[in-house]
Formats: structure tokens, sequence, C-alpha cells
């Protein structure tokens, strides 16, 4: 098959979370021919292609695509948390997934320009003491955001030239992943399955990555959570209502904040409005919403809008039907759904033209 790539063949496989011998033996191939056809030491013919895209459920178009494939960057965690074990099938999923999606944006942003109204700063953390915090507050006057509460952050990372795409990441716990790949835009992919006030302080955490590092370091994931407490909630303004913190107090800010109330806690220790005992005090009450805080507190999640308006974009303007947008992406349509029913949930029908 000409143009036959086999790194599609295994990201394939992450995809479906097989191995070798799962796709081997639904391919009715050896697991040696397999190996042997993802180490480039094998060229297979268009009957083991199509057996093995009959097996994986994906078109034999999907592997002719040239694309390169991606790992996943360091910064892959859960927040205000001990990091949670992800399996190596899970992560492995997640990274095609993301591989995939990236390949689609590749195809679905040539219909159209993307003009940044804000610029993207980058500002090395070294040359500013090792210090986020007076980063986040350059980025705020950059963006010329007022001072107090941003009222809704996805709309000036957007503005900033960068996607913003929920996904599930296969139901594991990650918070965020950011890819930044030549020729697309950077991209920040935000678990749809997180409270509002969590993926909003993973949005910013991971914002603070791009804004920052340019190349991993050790000390990486505490500035980008530096970083995303300043942005959200500056010294200067949330100081003088972090006095005398009680659990109701942290209840009331949460929803003018848009924070949880376990990040404002925090962040009155960081301050030095709070002792370490009282912090230690607070967090015992805190116990039982340490999992979750009470749903009655939660505010509506921000919604990314330029990706979902790519979509509508093909659907509704340039007149794609489903079953032509799912071959221009090399999918079949049962994968369109299951990889964008969040766009679906928030308007976006995708239908059979």
């Amino acid at each position: 098959m000409s143009g036959f790539n086999r790194e599609l063949i295994q990201i394939g496989r992450q995809l479906r979370k097989m191995s070798q011998t799962d796709l081997a033996e639904r391919g009715g191939i050896t697991q040696g021919f397999l190996s042997k056809i993802e180490q480039g030491v094998k060229e297979p013919d268009d009957d083991t292609i199509e057996r093995l895209a009959d097996a994986l459920k994906l078109p034999k178009s999907f592997f002719v695509q040239s694309d390169r494939i991606y790992g996943l960057p360091v910064s892959v965690h859960p927040m205000f948390r001990k990091k949670s074990k992800v399996g190596v099938k899970t992560l492995d999923a997640v990274q095609a997934e993301l591989n995939i999606r990236i390949m689609h944006l590749r195809r679905l942003i040539k219909a159209v320009d993307l003009d940044a109204s804000f610029p993207l700063p980058e500002f090395d953390v070294d040359e500013y003491h090792g210090d986020p915090e007076e980063i986040a507050s350059l980025v705020r006057r950059t963006w010329l955001i007022p001072r107090g509460p941003i009222a809704n952050l996805t709309e000036y990372v957007e503005q900033a030239g960068v996607l913003v795409i929920e996904n599930e990441f296969n139901g594991s716990d990650i918070d965020g992943v950011t890819l930044a790949v030549p020729g697309l835009p950077p991209c920040i992919f935000l678990n749809s399955e997180r409270p509002a006030d969590r993926r909003r302080f993973t949005l910013a955490h991971e914002l603070g990555h791009l804004v920052m590092h340019r190349v991993p370091s050790a000390t990486m994931e505490e500035e980008a959570n530096a970083f995303a407490s300043a942005l959200l909630m500056p010294a200067t303004d949330i100081g003088p209502q972090l006095k005398q913190v009680t659990l109701p107090k942290l209840a009331s800010l949460k929803g003018v904040w848009k924070v949880s109330m376990a990040a404002l806690l925090v962040r009155a220790k960081t301050l030095g409005k709070i002792t370490g005992n009282q912090s230690a005090y607070l967090w015992r009450q805190m116990g039982p919403y340490r999992k979750r805080e009470p749903a009655q507190l939660d505010f509506a999640p921000e919604k990314p809008t330029v990706f979902p308006e790519l979509l509508r974009l093909h659907i509704d303007e340039l007149g794609y039907s489903i079953e032509e947008l799912a071959a221009i992406l090399h999918v079949h349509e049962s994968d369109m759904t299951q990889l964008y029913r969040m766009q679906e949930k928030t308007g976006l029908r995708l239908v059979k033209g």
C-alpha cells in the first residue's frame, strides 16, 4: 500500500487498548509478523492492512497519513493531591487519542485563519528570580485583564491564539495536557469530567507551562501551580479578603473568584494571612470535601468556543455531512461521535446531511 505509515498501526492499537498479541490474533497474522511491520522490517500488503484496519475499526486510509507522532509531555498530572497511578495502557490510549486529535486539527484548520487578539507571552522564570507571581502579573497586564477575579479565563487564553479542547482522557486521572507542535497553535486539552473550579485552575496551570517553560525542569509543576494561583488570585486583590478565614468564608469566596475552597486555603497560607496551625485546623475541617467540594457551591464551567466553531463551520457553512467529515479525518462515524461528543453537549449537532 503506497504511503503506508507503520507508526499508525501502533497508534491504532493504543487507541483500542490492544496488545500486539490481541491485534495479531484479530487480524489473522502472527505476532512476529506484526512486530516486524511496526518496526519497519516488513511491508504489509493491501490484504494485511485491510484485516488490521477491520480489527482496529479504522478505515484503511487512516494508515496512509504522513503525520508525525508525538509523545506525551512531562506535565501530565493531577492537581492538588498526590499523583495517582495511571496505567500504561491508559496513558498509551491518551497519547493515541491526542495524536489523532492533532491530525484532525491539521486538516480542519486549513479552512480558517485564526487571528490572535493578544500575544502569548514567553517569560523565562529564571530571569524573573524564579518568581511565577511576577510573571502572572505580567501576563495579566499584557492581556489588559482588570483587577480582581477573571470573568472568563478560557476566553482570554483563546484570544491569545491557544486552542482549548475538552475531552475525557479515557477516564484517567489526568487533568490537563498541553501540546505545542509545529504548524499548529498551542493546544490545551482539559478533562471535561472535572468540576469547573478544578478545570479552570488546570487551564491556568497549563498556561503557566506555555508561558514559562520551554524545557522541562524539576520545579516546573510547583512553578505552574504558583503561576495559576497568582493569575487567578492576585495578592493585592484577594489578600484583604483572606483575613479571618473560616470554612463559610471560603465557601462564599469560591463563587466570586471561581476557584476551589482548597485553592483559596492554599493561597491564604502562601500569602501569610493564616498561620500554619490555622491552616492545619482548616484542612482538618475540609476533610469531607477534599475529594469533592459541596455541589451547591458549583458554578458553570467555562466553555471553549474556537474548536466547536471550527467543527460547526465545516458542517453548517462548508456543507460537510458527517460521512464526509469522517472521511477527510480518516476515521469512522462512530469515532467522530466518540471524540467530539462534548461539542454535541454544547449545542453542536453532528447529524447526517
